[in-house]
């Protein structure tokens, strides 16, 4: 591992002007990617900006009656936090089927949905990646990639992203919100993450040394009968290979509003957007469910060992969608 400066930062704005001094330095909050990063020299920053004591450990709601989220909340602080069992259980569900106890309660809001892929060709610095080196290529393609992306790739990366928390969050239209030397901004969740196209080491809307402070979840009825189903290929400790966040909202047998995300398909949380459009205004019944989750995976392009996530994916949306729906109607 490289040798590296240690700082503490008191405020934000301190914490933004190391980093925008030093290019070449990193936030650390939990660390439990970072860290892991740096032991096998994906990530070789010169200083490392703590920034766990700053004042973003907070979850209340704002003046629209939506939910702010700190940056620095832990996974474990969020999951069990009332107000996100309460009005978005399908968030407190994600976070708690990924990674362990122990990683949770290190484990920051900012930092899961900026870690970085767990593709096994980005994480080992002896083989090419174009996500790591641009330009070096993408040896998944040709390799190892049954745990790779079916929508939304290109011939540059076909790699997924890892966060369990990013699905849900895309699913309830999250907000993220920045710092930087320059001032304050926010994106959309859906925008925040770049398509793949010829960059895929650019990953996020975020500028450089821009420190993420928070993250809102506008008021969502919709939201408080929510689920979040993933699958994985053991029952614990393990990424997805794949997941749905779903919302649904069902009068008199008509699906009147509905939220549905999917994740492990793509190189970030995947909106169902035409799947949304279909379902509102149509019978809530398996049937339609199932026209709805083949009209979103139309857009697939499997690799030749990974089609199968095409038919988990269709299964895992109607399932959901169906228990989801026979609850409303209790």
């Amino acid at each position: 591992m490289r040798e590296f400066d240690y700082r503490r930062a008191d405020d934000v704005t301190g914490a933004v002007a190391l980093l925008d001094a030093d290019p070449d330095a990193r936030y650390l909050g939990g660390g439990t990617n970072l860290v892991d990063l740096m032991k096998n020299g994906v990530e070789t920053p010169a200083r490392l900006v703590d920034i766990r004591s700053l004042p973003l450990d907070r979850i209340g709601t704002d003046d629209d009656g939506g939910v702010r989220i700190g940056a620095t909340v832990t996974n474990s602080d969020l999951a069990a936090h009332p107000l996100i069992r309460e009005r978005y259980p399908a968030l407190a569900q994600a976070v708690l089927a990924g990674a362990s106890g122990q990683l949770r309660t290190m484990a920051t809001v900012g930092g899961n949905l900026l870690q970085r892929t767990r593709c096994g060709y980005f994480t080992d610095i002896t083989r090419p990646c174009n996500k790591r080196e641009p330009g070096s290529g993408c040896p998944a393609i040709e390799g190892e990639h049954h745990n790779h992306a079916v929508l939304g790739a290109s011939e540059h990366c076909v790699a997924v992203h890892p966060s369990d928390m990013g699905v849900a969050l895309t699913a309830f239209d999250a907000v993220v919100s920045w710092r930087t030397a320059d001032g304050a901004d926010e994106a959309p969740l859906t925008d925040f993450y770049l398509p793949v196209g010829d960059t895929p080491h650019r990953e996020t809307v975020l500028p450089p040394g821009a420190l993420i402070t928070h993250v809102t979840l506008p008021p969502a009825r919709v939201a408080a009968r929510s689920r979040y189903r993933k699958v994985r290929e053991r029952a614990s400790y393990a990424f997805a290979i794949g997941s749905v966040a779903a919302a649904l909202e069902v009068d008199d047998g008509v699906v009147r509003d509905a939220r549905l995300a999917l994740g492990a398909v793509a190189s970030r949380p995947w909106r169902a957007r035409l799947a949304e459009r279909i379902l509102v205004g149509a019978p809530a019944t398996a049937e339609y469910f199932a026209v709805a989750a083949d009209a979103e995976l139309a857009a697939a392009r499997p690799l030749p060992h990974n089609g199968y996530k095409v038919t988990l994916l269709r299964n895992l949306v109607v399932a959901v969608l169906t228990e989801l729906a026979e609850e409303t109607s209790r």
